[in-house]
């Protein structure tokens, strides 16, 4: 069976410090939800931000931006 790969468009976000654990899985999910986005990757940094990269298959037709 032949997997085609697939493209995605990725959206860099930031979530400071005084957002705690419960608050940025909420965001998150919201943005999977309406937005059609999937959590590539999170980086805590030592300041407390977490770096969040999001990412969705690019599709013919436009799906909702991020909401700030």
């Amino acid at each position: 069976m032949h997997h085609r790969s697939m493209d995605y468009e990725y959206a860099p976000l930031r979530l400071p410090p005084d957002v705690d654990r419960l608050t940025a899985a909420v965001r998150l999910a919201i943005q999977a939800e309406y937005g059609g986005w999937e959590l590539a990757r999170v980086q805590l940094m030592k300041d407390g931000t977490r770096k969040v990269l999001l990412r969705r298959p690019l599709r013919a037709f436009p799906l909702p931006g991020l909401s700030a």
